[in-house]
């Protein structure tokens, strides 16, 4: 089994200025995936040939594909197809199937075909022109020491029309590529270092054609199984057995085995269980509620969120005594669990989440510092209040307390049902 790798360059001075954002790389590479064909590297250079030589030059060396998008433009900065025909030592010529679209394509615009644009035709004589069904500029397929070159205009709809219908046909014919399947298993409560600790042994015992990979977020971690094979359903029940053999392992942890967002697991046990939450907000300023309604159907389980930033509406909404506020202050364990109770008798619902905390930059004492934040979530058999520290930014410290109040109501709800 040979693997095949591919290199996604995009050029233009547009990206390296942060102009525009490259989303081709992201699109090429996860379709290139689907046939078996593994990114190995992704880079941007800018509107010059020596940069496009160079970086040529280096992918030839690891990869058996090459992709550039850009530089097909009709404006004299779009050089990639002048500097592929030097490359490669040819010569731009017109090609009349190109010509002949791209002037019916000017035409039934109502466009004058002008000589600028009859030159977006001309192409490397030794390439394979690549019709391009949705603009003007061709794509073309170079073919060089047993590897493939492909260049593709940067316009993302021109260039997933060319990866669909012309080139990714055309891959599967020339390689005989490998399977290539991926199993995610998402977790959370648990750091990365721990976690690598934790399964250290199970991942040592993996078999060569499955690789384990690391991908921390906010507060979670997703553990990626890569499987290489010649079987696909051999390959998926390969990954699906090692994937059982770390349940036990770290079970408390797991809270997925699929693609499903943390908000969205929670969706499916509530709607599952019949059961209802709301949510009582402070410093996560509503980020809660959000993560909640960006579940299609939510409105089956999430009943409404209240965002009690002053401790006015804290007292008259949800109940909040006054004296709790002056003993103890917002930020705290009386708070934030007067908080969730009084949410979740306002809206009458099974769970009731609570967040109260100094998000930052401001606002902090040696007391209660900046990341501080407090969360509650209150159930049928009781409250449960924890105190948190997170480090970050003011946008990272609402989105850390947000997951982290999700993953408060998961713990709950799991151990209400065990």
């Amino acid at each position: 089994m040979q693997l095949i790798n591919a290199e996604v360059i995009t050029i233009g001075d547009e990206i390296l200025f942060g102009q525009i954002t490259d989303t081709n790389t992201q699109w090429i590479s996860a379709e290139i995936d689907k046939i078996g064909i593994k990114t190995v590297r992704k880079s941007s250079v800018g509107d010059t040939r020596e940069d496009i030589v160079n970086v040529l030059n280096e992918s030839l060396k690891r990869a058996d594909v090459v992709f550039f998008t850009g530089g097909l433009g009709p404006t004299k900065d779009d050089i990639t197809k002048h500097t592929l025909a030097a490359y490669f030592n040819d010569e731009l010529v017109i090609n009349k199937e190109a010509e002949a679209f791209i002037k019916d394509f000017f035409e039934k615009r109502g466009r004058e075909f002008t000589e600028i644009n009859r030159q977006q035709a001309a192409i490397p004589s030794k390439c394979t022109y690549l019709p391009n069904k949705t603009g003007t500029a061709p794509g073309m397929w170079f073919e060089h020491e047993g590897k493939i070159i492909v260049s593709m205009p940067g316009v993302p709809n021109e260039m997933k029309y060319l990866m669909t219908y012309e080139v990714i046909p055309r891959l599967k014919e020339y390689f005989k590529t490998p399977i290539i399947t991926h199993k995610i298993i998402r977790t959370i409560g648990i750091g990365e270092s721990f976690l690598a600790e934790k399964i250290s042994d199970w991942e040592d015992s993996l078999p060569s054609h499955i690789k384990l990979a690391y991908l921390p977020s906010f507060g979670q971690v997703k553990l990626r199984l890569t499987g290489y094979g010649d079987d696909f359903q051999v390959l998926a029940d390969d990954i699906d057995a090692q994937a059982e053999k770390l349940r036990p392992i770290i079970a408390e942890f797991i809270y997925s085995f699929d693609n499903q967002e943390l908000e969205e697991s929670l969706g499916t046990i509530l709607t599952e269980n019949h059961e209802t939450v709301a949510v009582a907000e402070s410093c996560t300023g509503g980020y809660l509620s959000h993560l909640f309604t960006s579940v299609s159907g939510s409105s089956a389980y999430f009943m409404g969120g209240v965002v009690s930033y002053s401790n006015e509406a804290k007292m008259n909404v949800l109940s909040v005594k006054q004296e709790t506020l002056e003993n103890f202050g917002a930020v705290s364990e009386q708070t934030v669990t007067e908080m969730a109770e009084g949410v979740r008798k306002l809206m009458n619902t099974t769970y009731g989440i609570a967040t109260s905390g100094i998000a930052g930059p401001g606002g902090g004492s040696e007391e209660k510092p900046v990341g501080t934040i407090w969360i509650a979530v209150s159930g049928p058999e009781g409250t449960i209040a924890r105190k948190f520290l997170f480090m970050g930014q003011r946008s990272v410290n609402i989105q850390y307390g947000s997951v982290t109040a999700l993953n408060m109501l998961r713990k709950l709800i799991n151990r209400t049902l065990a």
